[in-house]
């Protein structure tokens, strides 16, 4: 079975990275895995951003499963660690940077998207944001994850989606690279009925531009960014 190789989300070599001032590492228990978090908590009840990883280092050049798909890009931590916001986390997937037990190969392959997955996103979310308001931000095939957390948890405080290069449909996604179905994963039954904002790059190869205006139609804003590719969004202002 092929999978997709547009699994090699970010594939670069691994970089040296610390984390801004005020953000702590905060693994959190979530059902079956650890997720791992990063942290800067200044205000008890102001809006809480919360940035969602891609698919990481899920396979590897060959286009084959890795053993380990914690990202080796670092992207998206920089995005969270530069917004200024009171209040701000940088969640990861599970089975990255942590290899639980209970972690196996479906987890970031066929079932990334799948309902345990789905599941242990959502209680890591609301045990991050507690009681506040919050603006998900997605990333990827994190866009999906958070796509379908707030599709599945509909009282859950999400004053606005944002997606950045992200996969709105991977039914479509992996039928347009003729690839290989994520069997195991859900799919948006539609788009989430919050304000949205979707960032797409106009020289993303990994997740077309035409893919996501297929997909997003008029339920959201698109606002492209142009001559940028897939992980070309660290400078990027969301705010």
């Amino acid at each position: 079975m092929r999978f997709i190789f547009i699994g090699l989300l970010l594939g670069a070599c691994a970089t040296t990275w610390n984390p801004a001032p005020g953000f702590k590492y905060v693994p959190i228990s979530a059902g079956e895995y650890e997720i791992a978090t990063y942290q800067k908590i200044t205000n008890k009840t102001d809006t809480i951003h919360i940035y969602i990883e891609g698919d990481g280092h899920a396979f590897d050049a060959h286009g084959a499963p890795t053993a380990d798909p914690t990202p080796h890009g670092t992207m998206v931590r920089d995005l969270a660690m530069r917004d200024g916001a009171t209040n701000v986390a940088y969640v990861a997937r599970p089975c990255q940077f942590i290899m639980s037990p209970k972690c196996s190969e479906s987890d970031w392959t066929d079932g990334r998207f799948s309902k345990k997955i789905i599941n242990t996103m959502s209680k890591a979310i609301k045990k991050v944001a507690g009681n506040r308001p919050i603006i998900l931000i997605g990333y990827s095939g994190g866009a999906m994850i958070s796509g379908l957390v707030i599709e599945q948890n509909p009282a859950m405080p999400v004053k606005e989606w944002i997606t950045i290069a992200g996969v709105l449909n991977h039914h479509e996604w992996t039928r347009h690279f003729g690839d290989a179905p994520l069997t195991k994963s859900q799919d948006l039954q539609q788009m989430p009925n919050v304000p949205a904002r979707h960032f797409i790059g106009m020289r993303d190869r990994i997740v077309p531009p035409e893919l996501t205006r297929a997909t997003i139609g008029d339920t959201g804003q698109i606002i492209e960014i142009p001559d940028t590719g897939h992980s070309d969004f660290t400078n990027m202002d969301l705010f």
